[in-house]
């Protein structure tokens, strides 16, 4: 079907929502869960921000999530995670504590803030809104929430990049992802090898201010060990669509969940394999729908 949902939000239990703000450069994306679901996480950039990732290590108490938080904002964005989790205390959601459920909200940032206005990064107001516009439709890409003030390579010879999502089937399993495309490397075509948005003439580099991040769901049932090589395997997604990738100036960092029971016995290599065939997808999905802004040009302007 020409208008089947080829994104995240095909997998069951999923909503996307996106604040975008255009005229700043910034915005942020929440992938909510109709459940609390395990959850695991693989940081390999040297220069991450990140929130509540020690909470998903797979010898830790809590190891679930109720959403994940992809901002804009480098680290001031991650106060947009207050305003997701507002919106889930409302509704009573989180892991039990004595005083009452704590809603578990990993992120990881991208620094955007040199582009638009780099006073206005999202906040917890930002958070909320986002996560009030969390839908099953298929995923928005491009220039939108966390995406907004993407971009691809560095120095005067950046590109646009943004936000893409795919989906890939192999057999009973099926995988998502939502990427943010931020790279300090060119993408690359993984089928082809070929370049679809290289940055020419870029000289010189700043820390900490290019990532690549994003979210994998599998519909397998997998314990938090399970989506811990998940995660792991979608790094070599990653790296075959963005070269280099994990660099010194990249925060790499991929979030994998289980939503569901859709497959019994499933064999954990064919599992990572789907999550970073439909890591690169999305990748390649993120450079291919951003569009030219900031005075930046896009792989298709």
């Amino acid at each position: 079907m020409a208008n089947a949902n080829r994104t995240l939000t095909a997998l069951p239990g999923i909503r996307v929502g996106h604040w975008t703000h255009a005229a700043a450069g910034t915005g942020c994306t929440v992938v909510l869960f109709d459940r609390a679901v395990a959850a695991a996480v693989d940081v390999r950039g040297s220069a991450p921000g990140t929130r509540e990732t020690d909470a998903l290590h797979p010898g830790g108490l809590v190891g679930q999530a109720d959403a994940i938080l992809l901002t804009g904002g480098s680290a001031y964005g991650l106060a947009a995670a207050d305003g997701v989790m507002r919106f889930l205390e409302t509704r009573g959601r989180g892991f039990p504590a004595s005083a009452g459920p704590v809603p578990i909200v990993p992120g990881a940032v991208v620094y955007d803030l040199s582009v638009g206005d780099p006073s206005i990064r999202p906040d917890a107001a930002a958070g909320e809104a986002a996560a009030n516009a969390a839908s099953t439709d298929p995923v928005p890409q491009g220039n939108v929430g966390a995406g907004t003030g993407a971009t691809i390579g560095f120095g005067n010879g950046r590109m646009k990049g943004g936000l893409g999502s795919a989906l890939f089937h192999s057999g009973d399993v099926t995988a998502g992802a939502l990427v943010v495309v931020n790279p300090a490397g060119a993408v690359h075509d993984p089928g082809t090898g070929g370049p679809l948005a290289v940055a020419s003439g870029s000289t010189g580099s700043g820390f900490g201010q290019n990532t690549t991040i994003g979210v994998v769901a599998v519909n397998a049932a997998l314990e938090r060990w399970q989506l811990r090589k998940v995660a792991e395997m979608s790094h070599d997604g990653l790296a075959r669509a963005v070269r280099p990738a994990h660099g010194m100036h990249d925060g790499d960092t991929i979030f994998a969940v289980s939503v569901g029971a859709g497959t019994e016995n499933v064999d954990l290599t064919s599992v990572g394999h789907a999550a970073a065939e439909a890591f690169s997808a999305a990748v390649v999905q993120g450079a291919l729908r951003a569009r030219p802004a900031y005075g930046l040009p896009a792989a298709q302007g």
